[in-house]
């Protein structure tokens, strides 16, 4: 038998175990086995979820559950992540702006209605936009991908829901 040469165990501190197991229950009756990523091209979509999360690594995201609502990947979900980083000088202005820039795709409204004044305000406005969307806009979302291999999504049309 080999000697065990790492401790995974330091992985399950950060696991709530109970949880996990229910969520996996949950996608083995739902049909999880089916799932499929959503490649590069254009989907019409809503908005599921749209909150100011903590990343991975303890930064500050906005994320957008996008549901498509037709076509071949209907049901499946489009993620949009934008993390940003405070302690990074070079980077946050930017990361603020695209995530300000896909608020206001989303939602109608004055450039001056979407701005970044502190975390705890921005999370409200994220929560007031998708509040004030939700079940009334749906969207033509292009998701490509940019010369460095990263993930872009862009609105390209808005839709009243009838």
């Amino acid at each position: 038998m080999a000697e065990q040469q790492f401790d995974w165990s330091k992985f399950d501190r950060d696991v709530d175990i109970e949880a996990l197991q229910e969520d996996v229950k949950e996608v083995e009756e739902n049909g999880g086995g089916d799932f499929k990523d959503v490649p590069e091209g254009k989907y019409e979509v809503a908005v599921e979820k749209m909150e100011l999360v903590e990343s991975k690594k303890g930064d500050p995201m906005l994320t957008i559950w996008f549901n498509v609502l037709e076509g071949e990947y209907e049901g499946q979900k489009i993620f949009y992540n934008g993390v940003m980083q405070p302690q990074n000088d070079k980077a946050f202005g930017f990361q603020v702006h695209r995530n300000n820039e896909m608020l206001r795709a989303l939602w109608d409204c004055d450039y001056d209605d979407v701005k970044f004044t502190g975390f705890a305000d921005y999370a409200d406005l994220i929560l007031d936009v998708h509040e004030d969307i939700d079940g009334q806009l749906e969207y033509l979302l292009e998701k490509s991908v940019d010369k460095k291999g990263y993930d872009r999504y862009e609105i390209e049309e808005v839709f009243e829901v009838e």
